[in-house]
């Protein structure tokens, strides 16, 4: 299993500073953010594939609820608050637990283990359900009610669209299946995809122009190479690169 991304998003430093060495105890644990308001965890959120979020309920300006309740795309959720009259508005927004402060490392286990023995079952579920076969050279999906063989020379790019991604291909139209962009990128071959944004896997076969981190397919196609990946497709284009 994959370790978990998660971030905590409390108003309190001393709070913060608790998840984060509560979380540092288990090692299928991947803090990578911590979040002094709602306002910065959107931007993490955005940005970055994020599987778990401790959130705290009562914060200033734009509390915890609102917040989950604004994300077209929700992560993996466990609430943290000093007030137990928001537990039941908080598991209906699916949260896995609910900790009340001032809560101990027992506690914090227990509901890290719930977000780890669901996470294990979306990753297998979304990997057994909606790729039924790869080789080499193509992969059978899973789309609708049919299987659907894929060549990979077929692929220009894929887009995560919340719970699905939409491939896109070569003079066909594109296929939607039920997968998470983590599950595919990881069987997709590394040689001829990459992944240049939280929303966007491309097939650098398929990369004919670029502009300003901008990959254009066509005048309506532009891909954004978001900055946590500019790196990495910098490297690729200046391997590729002729004065």
């Amino acid at each position: 299993m994959d370790n978990i991304k998660c971030i905590a998003i409390d108003d309190e430093p001393l709070a913060l500073a608790l998840i984060a060495a509560y979380a540092q105890k288990l090692p299928y644990l991947d803090m990578v953010a911590q979040c002094s308001s709602a306002f910065e965890a959107v931007k993490v959120v955005e940005t970055q594939d994020i599987d778990l979020m401790f959130v705290d309920v009562n914060m200033p300006d734009f509390n915890g609820l609102e917040f989950v309740k604004s994300l077209s795309h929700k992560p993996l959720l466990i609430f943290t608050t000093a007030y137990s009259e928001y537990a039941l508005e908080g598991f209906k927004v699916d949260a896995l637990d609910y900790l009340l402060k001032p809560f101990s490392f027992v506690e914090f286990s227990k509901a890290a283990n719930k977000a780890r023995n669901q996470f294990e079952l979306m990753q297998k579920s979304q990997v057994s359900n909606s790729v039924t076969e790869i080789d080499d050279n193509y992969l059978f999906i899973k789309s609708e009610y049919k299987l659907v063989r894929i060549n990979f020379s077929d692929i220009l790019y894929i887009e995560g669209m919340r719970e699905y991604v939409r491939i896109h291909l070569l003079d066909q139209d594109p296929v939607m299946s039920l997968l998470s962009m983590k599950s595919l990128e990881e069987k997709l071959p590394d040689a001829k995809f990459m992944r240049v944004h939280r929303s966007y896997i491309v097939n650098l076969d398929h990369v004919k122009s670029v502009e300003r981190f901008r990959i254009l397919y066509n005048n309506k196609v532009a891909i954004p190479v978001s900055d946590n990946y500019k790196s990495k497709f910098q490297k690729f284009l200046d391997q590729n690169f002729m004065a």
